[in-house]
């Protein structure tokens, strides 16, 4: 069973910049498909941001498009979400997810349906306020 477990959320000013991280229990995430989403209070989870594999590309929500990246470190044990210009609409809960890639399908585009991705972690909180 996979395990997710994320961190990095904090209390920012509008404008700053975060790095929310993603370890899993796995020895790698090779052969998984990665996403964040989040949750703002009241609303229904959406989806942010996901990566079927480590070089076969990324894709992003349009209102995060240029600010956030999804990326793994060198090992694929980690994801991380890099943030940056937040404003007050990213506020909300962020989990990561993952859900397993046959090899064939490997450079699939990836979606950002929520039912898409077996494995979830906690949670981790971004605020942003002045």
């Amino acid at each position: 069973q996979l395990q997710l477990q994320e961190s990095g959320g904090a209390l920012v000013q509008p404008g700053g910049s975060l790095r929310l991280s993603c370890v899993a229990s796995e020895s790698s995430l090779d052969y998984y498909a990665i996403a964040w989403f989040r949750q703002a209070p009241g609303k229904d989870r959406e989806g942010v941001s996901c990566s079927s594999t480590k070089n076969g590309g990324a894709y992003y929500a349009h209102s995060v498009k240029g600010r956030f990246t999804i990326s793994r470190d060198n090992a694929e044990k980690t994801v991380y979400l890099e943030m940056h210009n937040l404003t007050p609409e990213d506020i909300g809960v962020y989990y990561c997810a993952a859900v397993p890639v046959a090899l064939g399908a490997l450079f699939t585009q990836c979606r950002l349906l929520k039912e898409s991705y077996d494995y979830w972690g906690q949670g981790t909180q971004v605020t942003v306020s002045s």
